[in-house]
């Protein structure tokens, strides 16, 4: 089975993360695609395939004969899909011989532009999947998942020599959870790959430093007759908290390496107003910067209405992987083989945003992340070739002969 097939039933799975929820995984749905994972990996042979209580599914497949001593290796999707838009009812559209033009997508009054999208026209020719326009794909990641899925099923099928494969799907990667209960040890690998990111030749070994801030701003309210010198409207403060921000350091106005204020939501009214940003930046010194300009902002607005008027609680979230891939750099050096190998032409590429292997390179496995064949993921202009997933799983098997090899 090709690995877009695998990508066809999958998205039909609703597993949409709920960043609000206190429960693990953030919605028990996610177990649906779990379950049908492991039954499919130990209908691939792999006997010791699992899901947990927490809704990690991990499964092995051991070293062939003679490379029991290679070094193991790991590949990692996530099986939820972003919150950012409705992934329920998701109806995948197959397009063969895709003509390189504008994308109607269904009946939804959405079009996936060319212009707005030149890659669109490298696509001609293949066979483009995309939404009809009422939901994401969910190609984030479920296309991560097929492609290892079919990976492990042509390895198992195969007189391909390799050491110990170890496989893991993750929940609720999408708010930022995914790695909070993985389990290293037991996962088994000495160094793995996340298969979360974009076009397919792009290999990804360096994020944002990243950190979330929840500003409340407490007022005072009083009949505007006599507001005169007593009212101090927690609105109109936290509007002027965030004019204190550089107006150029938003996520419109940047891209590459650098980083940002982005505010999420506000709400208030006079008596109280809440402000939550994510702070973004892949350069540790101008991340900590950042943080200190949004610390200064509140010392100003407190010296100016009384101390307590704003009150900021900024939040580490997770760190660049840079520091902890660079004494690997074999692990990029066998991506980008592995890529030419396939006919591709590598590149890096710096995530502006963060993936489960962030994480988990902090917490002793290195990590980087590999391209899906995908692209504008998290809403209803996604799509995919399966032309690229084909690569990517042509891929999979090209690191893993690395490492038998080395």
């Amino acid at each position: 089975m090709r690995a877009y097939e695998r990508l066809l039933n999958y998205v039909k799975v609703y597993t949409t993360s709920d960043e609000e929820s206190t429960t693990v995984p953030s919605t028990a749905r996610q177990f649906d695609l779990a379950k049908i994972l492991v039954e499919e990996l130990k209908g691939l042979g792999i006997e010791d395939a699992k899901v947990d209580d927490k809704c990690y599914v991990y499964a092995s497949i051991p070293a062939t004969k003679g490379y029991e001593d290679k070094k193991s290796i790991g590949f990692i999707a996530h099986m939820d899909t972003a919150p950012d838009f409705c992934g329920e009812n998701v109806n995948p559209i197959i397009e063969e011989n895709y003509n390189g033009e504008d994308i109607v997508l269904g009946t939804s009054g959405r079009t996936i532009k060319v212009s707005d999208f030149p890659h669109l026209k490298e696509l001609k020719g293949r066979t483009l999947i995309h939404t009809d326009g009422t939901t994401l794909l969910g190609a984030d990641d479920k296309s991560g998942i097929a492609e290892i899925m079919t990976f492990a099923e042509e390895l198992l099928a195969s007189d391909e020599p390799h050491g110990k494969i170890c496989i893991a799907f993750t929940p609720d990667e999408e708010i930022g959870a995914g790695a909070d209960h993985f389990d290293v040890e037991y996962f088994g690998a000495d160094f793995a790959y996340t298969v979360d990111g974009g076009e397919e030749n792009a290999v990804e070994y360096e994020n944002f430093n990243a950190a979330e801030a929840k500003i409340k701003f407490n007022g005072v309210n009083i009949h505007p007759g006599d507001a005169k010198d007593i009212m101090v409207n927690a609105a109109l403060v936290a509007m002027e908290f965030n004019s204190m921000l550089p107006p150029t350091q938003t996520p419109s106005q940047t891209e590459g390496y650098e980083g940002f204020f982005h505010l999420l939501d506000m709400s208030g009214d006079v008596a109280e107003a809440k402000l939550w940003y994510i702070i973004r930046d892949h350069d540790a010194d101008k991340f900590e910067e950042k943080k200190k300009v949004m610390e200064h902002a509140a010392n100003i607005i407190n010296q100016k209405y009384g101390e307590g008027t704003c009150e900021l609680n900024i939040r580490d979230q997770y760190q660049n992987m840079l520091e902890m891939i660079k004494p690997h750099m074999f692990l990029i050096d066998y991506a980008f083989e592995a890529l030419k190998d396939a006919g591709e032409n590598p590149k890096a590429v710096a995530i502006r945003g963060g993936t489960d292997g962030a994480r988990l390179s902090f917490m002793g496995l290195p990590c980087p992340n590999l391209g899906t064949g995908g692209y504008n993921f998290h809403g209803p202009m996604e799509h995919i070739t399966a032309e690229g997933m084909d690569t990517v799983v042509k891929v999979l098997h090209g690191i893993t002969s690395k490492f038998a090899t080395e």
